[in-house]
């Protein structure tokens, strides 16, 4: 991709946090590509899995570093803190930018007592925290909210959103000043590899594509299915994805292999040909309530041409606009998920107008093109400053 934004950058180092190489590569390689473009020194940390000679073939410094998602112990905790602080030492980058949960708090902190100038913190969404009732994520709130009212509102600093809802919360919690927000809507996506295709012959096929996880409304799904299967509904239900054993809401293989078993639903387990498996589809859905930033699978999909069925919740309707290119549900509820999942099964013709306005959607309001340029605007703002 060729960065083609009018913020010109200030030579400068920049230093990417991410917790898993997958993630990088899925939903900010370009990024780092266009900054590079720009003409600085890109480098990333995370921990390193099965993206990392792809990430360094395509000409980014890769800095090992294991980050436990799930880690409260104190000890180990603090021993990884001290790591970070010793890498930005050495690093010494004029910019770091972090994403999701961890990196933003370790980051910010490490980049505070090293004396980093700028720092871009981003959010793709609350998740587990914010959103699940366990008890651990109850505890955890008011810890976090006091650590972002700490560390997020630093002179030098922007805080990336992904969505109106999550930018309402920031400010009536006071986490952070209004002028240091930047809502910026996903990671984007690639319009000519996430392209419409035809629908295949056969029975429809609805999918739901994503990380195995509770909240992701996974069960809900499943229910949906068999309550459609009772009504001699004709369709077939596909889980495209793989459990996440760093996530409390993970769903246990064996319950994954029960359902393909009982036959309510196929589960294809983790795919990476994401546009391919869109072209199998007729029909995807996400009844998520994990609280999303903006799903990237639903922008693949609606690139891809394909009507969703999602819930009316932060994020999601973010890309989503009811009746025009999909349909929203309420979270948690079988029946209406169902109801919305027939009407489209049932009537191709209303599919096929919702499946064009989707790509019409994203290519004009969250093309990867434009998550980048607004992004480096971002970047533009602090580092000529």
């Amino acid at each position: 991709m060729t960065y083609s934004g009018q913020h010109d950058l200030p030579p400068a180092k920049i230093l990417y946090f991410i917790t898993e190489d997958w993630y990088f590569y899925s939903h900010r390689l370009p990024l780092a590509l266009a900054a590079r473009e720009a003409g600085c020194d890109v480098a990333l940390v995370t921990h390193v899995n099965r993206h990392g000679e792809a990430i360094q073939r395509s000409g980014i410094r890769l800095i090992p570093f294991d980050l436990s998602r799930r880690g409260v112990n104190l000890i180990s905790e603090s021993a990884t803190l001290a790591r970070l602080v010793a890498l930005y030492r050495t690093e010494k980058p004029d910019l770091v930018h972090h994403v999701a949960m961890k990196p933003v708090l370790y980051g910010s902190l490490a980049a505070r007592l090293t004396g980093v100038p700028h720092v871009v913190n981003a959010l793709a969404g609350l998740g587990y925290v914010f959103t699940s009732g366990q008890l651990k994520a109850r505890i955890l709130r008011p810890v976090i909210g006091g650590a972002f009212r700490m560390i997020l509102g630093g002179r030098g600093s922007r805080l990336i959103l992904q969505n109106q809802d999550d930018q309402a919360l920031f400010i009536r919690k006071r986490f952070i000043q209004t002028e240091r927000i930047a809502l910026i809507k996903g990671s984007g996506v690639d319009t000519t590899v996430f392209s419409p295709t035809p629908e295949p012959p056969g029975t429809p096929v609805v999918m739901l594509a994503s990380r195995m996880l509770w909240d992701k409304g996974v069960k809900e799904f499943v229910d949906a299915a068999r309550l459609l299967k009772t009504r001699g509904v004709e369709a077939r239900f596909i889980l495209v994805g793989d459990t996440d054993r760093h996530n409390p809401c993970a769903i246990p293989q064996e319950q994954l292999k029960a359902w393909h078993t009982e036959g309510a639903v196929e589960w294809w387990g983790y795919r990476k040909d994401m546009s391919a498996v869109f072209a199998e589809s007729h029909i995807v859905c996400l009844p998520s309530f994990y609280g999303e930033g903006v799903p990237k699978v639903l922008i693949e999909a609606a690139a891809c041409g394909r009507p969703i069925v999602t819930t009316d919740a932060p994020g999601c309707r973010e890309i989503v606009k009811d009746g025009v290119n999909g349909l929203l549900v309420p979270v948690r509820t079988v029946a209406e998920l169902a109801h919305a999942v027939q009407r489209l099964v049932e009537h191709p013709g209303v599919r096929r107008t919702m499946g064009m306005k989707g790509r019409e959607l994203v290519v004009n309001e969250f093309s990867e093109q434009r998550v980048v340029a607004d992004t480096m605007a971002v970047y533009a703002s602090l580092l000529n400053s």
